[in-house]
């Protein structure tokens, strides 16, 4: 059983993934490992910034805090650019830890470590690899927003596999279900709302379009959820994000 959610200090939280990596598009798993940003992701975090503010973000009542990985760092900087206001930092918004599956791809996991493979795959608790448990990636990542400051809405900068933990985590989704949400994509974000008691979720993996000639795959109109190339398992991952979805 989980304990009890703390009461949070903001009532609107908008969660925003990184944008795209070199690993990310190879299928190579980050996990807590630090790839930067690549120059799609440089640019989508570029054209996404914009697109949060224009969501109705209070510039003097928003407050922005990041995992530290640099990926996500660096993603969160181009919204300090245009909303003003200090960037916070905190280890505790980093991605799932993924023991021996970081560094390797998809393939290679697939190869090394098929058992472990399969129960991913199909959404059961992976044993051996090491890392973190699910329950304790949601636990730190509450944690980190129970310390937040009172204002009227918080952006958070988190990574795949953080971010749909903490999703799970405030609408109450048991392990069993945890995957009838869909994984966030490269530098798309979903938005949470206080209502009495309860968290509802108002939109999930939104994002911007590619411009013109970019590279940008995968990149979904804003509110529409991505279309990844057709996976050979209903509810594997994305084919080219190993860390989306855990």
């Amino acid at each position: 059983m989980s304990s009890a959610l703390p009461v949070l200090p903001v009532p609107r939280l908008v969660l925003w993934r990184h944008g795209r990596t070199e690993w990310n598009a190879t299928g190579r798993f980050q996990g807590q490992l630090d790839p930067p940003l690549d120059e799609v992701g440089r640019n989508q975090a570029g054209l996404a910034a914009p697109q949060l503010l224009a969501g109705g973000l209070p510039p003097e009542e928003t407050v922005v805090v990041s995992s530290d990985l640099s990926r996500a760092a660096d993603t969160a900087a181009t919204l300090i650019a245009l909303l003003g206001g200090p960037l916070r930092l905190d280890a505790r918004l980093r991605e799932h830890g993924m023991g021996s599956w970081e560094g390797l791809t998809r393939d290679e996991v697939a190869e090394r470590y098929p058992d472990q493979f399969a129960d991913w795959m199909a959404g059961r608790p992976v044993r051996g690899r090491g890392g973190e448990d699910p329950a304790e990636v949601a636990e730190r990542a509450v944690a980190a927003l129970a310390d937040l400051p009172p204002a009227r809405a918080a952006v958070v900068v988190t990574h795949g596999g953080t971010a749909g933990r903490l999703m799970e985590r405030l609408l109450e989704i048991d392990f069993d279900h945890r995957r009838v949400l869909g994984p966030l994509g490269n530098c798309a974000w979903s938005e949470l709302v206080l209502q009495g008691d309860r968290w509802r979720l108002v939109r999930h993996n939104s994002s911007v379009p590619p411009s013109p000639g970019s590279s940008t795959e995968g990149v979904a109109r804003r509110g529409a959820a991505p279309a990844p190339p057709s996976p050979p398992s209903g509810d594997e991952p994305p084919v080219t994000d190993a860390d989306a979805m855990r």
